[in-house]
């Protein structure tokens, strides 16, 4: 998938919520403020999940630095960073 896809899926979904949300609560009376509020919940759930997803993510990429490092010493006695 494209960059642009990946955003557009990972902030477009919530922020689609987010705005069914602020119409349904804004056009939909007593029962509209409790729609409402699930909606922006919802987007607001989405989103938190997205972010803590990339901070795993990131996780993943220091381990993989790090394994590049040791298979480096492995191979040439010296970390990467060593003169």
């Amino acid at each position: 998938m494209s960059k642009v896809t990946l955003n557009a899926v990972r902030y477009g979904i919530p922020a689609a919520l987010l705005i069914a949300g602020m119409v349904v609560w804004a056009t939909g009376g007593n029962v509209g403020v409790a729609a409402g509020a699930m909606f922006i919940s919802a987007a607001t759930a989405v989103l938190l999940l997205n972010v803590l997803f990339r901070i795993g993510v990131e996780g993943d990429k220091a381990r993989d630095r790090e394994e590049e490092a040791r298979r480096f010493f492995d191979e040439h006695g010296r970390w990467p960073d060593e003169r």
